[in-house]
């Protein structure tokens, strides 16, 4: 059963949202507040989070930004701020998905649930190597490993330091579908299709962004990528 945190200062959409989520199997819990989220978000570690933008203490970007700090956990905007310049905000900020008042519930349950078969559905696999990172598809782990100082020895300086570099569920799906085709070609539409469903296809925005998320986390240069390619007006290529 899947535990749902519900983040909004809105009484009457949180006990609709809770209500129809728990028909369905959820277990859910409330926050009406960013600093609430927060500390609920750290305490009941939930499976899946429905978060409002527009909160009285924080703004929902900034939730964002500090619960991908420590965990990758899916999260789902659920707001009223409907411009696009707002989507791709959230997106950057780590976001999984993004739903605008008013809302059908039903849309609300599917894309949760999508969200969550996202960061349940990544499969074994041998661990990939790009640039500098080992990536391991079957445990969720990047790692860096970094070399100790010329002329040291590992006495002196404890080994080789490994870096953890933390994605999030769509994240880690998106890098999934490119790093299983190495030099292949593959185009927005399908990236949009595999990684988030068909009726995404034509959300041209998702890709780029997340594509540019994993740039900065996992490129040596992201304005100058060498491992995640853009083909123009095409799609995307992972060069290994």
């Amino acid at each position: 059963m899947s535990r749902v945190l519900v983040v909004d200062d809105d009484p009457q959409i949180v006990r609709a949202v809770r209500v129809n989520l728990s028909a369905r199997g959820y277990t859910v819990t409330s926050a009406y507040s960013g600093r609430k989220a927060l500390a609920e978000a750290a305490e009941v570690r939930p499976d899946v989070v429905v978060l409002d933008l527009g909160l009285p203490d924080l703004d929902g970007v900034d939730v964002i930004a500090d619960l991908r700090r420590w965990t990758s956990v899916p999260i789902v905007v659920l707001s009223g701020r409907a411009g696009s310049s707002d989507k791709v905000e959230a997106l950057e900020a780590g976001a999984d998905d993004y739903v605008t008042k008013p809302f059908d519930v039903d849309e609300l349950v599917a894309r949760i649930r999508a969200v969550t078969r996202r960061a349940a559905s990544l499969e074994a696999s041998a661990p990939i190597r790009l640039g500098g990172y080992v990536i391991d598809l079957d445990n969720r782990r990047i790692t860096l490993a970094a070399a100790r100082p010329e002329g040291g020895t590992e006495a002196d300086h404890g080994g080789e330091i490994d870096r953890e570099v933390h994605l999030t569920p769509t994240q880690w799906q998106l890098l999934k579908v490119l790093l299983r085709s190495p030099g292949r070609l593959i185009s927005q539409r399908q990236l949009l299709t595999e990684v988030w469903g068909p009726q995404y296809e034509t959300e041209t925005h998702y890709v780029r962004q997340y594509m540019a998320q994993l740039r900065h986390k996992l490129e040596p240069d992201p304005a100058r990528p060498r491992h995640l390619i853009t083909e123009l007006g095409m799609g995307y290529r992972y060069v290994p």
